[in-house]
């Protein structure tokens, strides 16, 4: 393992994309090739575009879908390429929605990607103005006004700043069509947060910590200050005062965030120095001590389970809170980083399994943990 943290840390001196990162981890850690063979792993263009391929191949998929609104009468049951024209394929909304954000984020890395055209064609078809204001008004239909509260929301929000960022005529374009929509869920997420009396522990979707994290990164980048101060203050009421998280009751069965490891990647943005430390130490005393051989990758014993292959998505998010916990302690335990490779390790080689169950999402959440590992972890050092 730190043999792989050297090799890692040794190739990001020079420039390299997340996938030839993701590539390196796997041909290092499964040992595919001996290491008395001195191989050196080139990556082709095509070899580049396999964590592209599954979200394109899903944006403009309508069947099977999960629907997830509330019907009042036979008139409400609308086709959800009527209702969601802009995010109607990858089985549901909100795995539509980072379906998006995998193909703009590996687009910006990738601008030569052998699917660029493909691409930027499926972006540009869906997120159009006509088809966000359906969006938009379905949102404010009497009966949804929570819809995807608020995982959908943070998501919708964390594409919206990479559209923000893509210094890109077409990525303007689709930025300018999706911002109202974007402004819309800002106003939920202060409505809701007025209101809410105690956070959401869950390892799923509604998770509390996980719904403010990307909204506090939009919040900051976009200088957004009453969702950043609404988010930092609640932050403090919900989590503030928390010690000794169970992590040893981790993971149930269907997770796919961590409830611990999400709230200490929160109160990182919300914290800073020694106040951090504190809290850390207190809460996750297992990261600094011989029990962190605890926290082991989830097993997942069937992929072509909906519910049982969350737990590969775990994996990949509780690798991209243990990188930004690292870098919140300035790369001071590198315990943390290790473990956060033993997760990736754990799950990258599934993302194509052949099943659609998790197809339909996981590389969006491998790229992010990727991602967390090159920006904020130890290997960026």
């Amino acid at each position: 393992m730190k043999d792989s943290l050297n090799f890692l840390k040794y190739c990001m001196k020079t420039p390299i994309s997340i996938l030839l990162l993701s590539l390196m981890i796997l041909t290092r850690c499964k040992s595919p090739v001996p290491p008395e063979t001195g191989r050196t792993e080139m990556i082709t263009f095509k070899e580049a575009s396999s964590l592209a391929t599954p979200a394109l191949q899903c944006i403009q998929k309508p069947y099977p879908y999960k629907p997830g609104h509330v019907l009042t009468s036979d008139s409400s049951l609308i086709p959800h390429r009527e209702l969601h024209p802009a995010f109607f394929g990858c089985f549901d909304w909100h795995s539509s929605v980072h379906g998006h954000w995998t193909l703009v984020k590996l687009l910006k890395m990738f601008p030569d990607l052998p699917e660029e055209n493909e691409i930027r064609d499926k972006l540009s078809q869906n997120i159009t103005d006509k088809n966000v204001l359906k969006e938009l008004e379905f949102f404010y239909s009497p009966e949804n006004t929570t819809y995807e509260r608020t995982y959908g929301w943070a998501w919708l929000l964390k594409l919206q700043l990479e559209l923000l960022t893509w210094e890109d005529p077409s990525g303007n374009e689709l930025a300018a069509n999706l911002q109202p929509l974007a402004d819309s869920l800002i106003k939920k997420y202060l409505d809701f947060l007025s209101v809410l009396p105690y956070p959401i522990r869950v390892g799923e979707h509604t998770n509390t910590a996980f719904g403010l994290s990307f909204a506090w990164d939009y919040a900051d980048a976009m200088q957004v200050t009453e969702l950043k101060t609404l988010i930092k203050k609640r932050s403090e009421d919900f989590y503030l005062n928390d010690t000794g998280c169970p992590i040893n009751w981790e993971p149930s069965g269907f997770d796919f965030l961590s409830p611990c490891l999400m709230e200490a990647d929160l109160m990182g943005r919300i914290l800073n120095g020694r106040a951090y430390v504190s809290w850390i130490k207190s809460f996750l005393p297992e990261l600094f001590d011989n029990r962190i051989n605890l926290i082991e990758p989830a097993m997942v014993t069937a992929r072509s389970d909906p519910k049982i292959v969350h737990l590969d998505g775990l994996n990949f998010s509780r690798a991209w809170c243990l990188f930004r916990i690292d870098n919140y302690l300035d790369n001071a335990y590198p315990q943390i980083a290790e473990l956060a490779f033993k997760h990736l390790e754990a799950s990258l080689p599934y993302i194509t399994s052949g099943n659609y169950e998790g197809e339909h999402w996981l590389a969006s959440f491998a790229v992010y943990a990727l991602e967390s590992g090159i920006l904020w972890g130890n290997i960026n050092n």
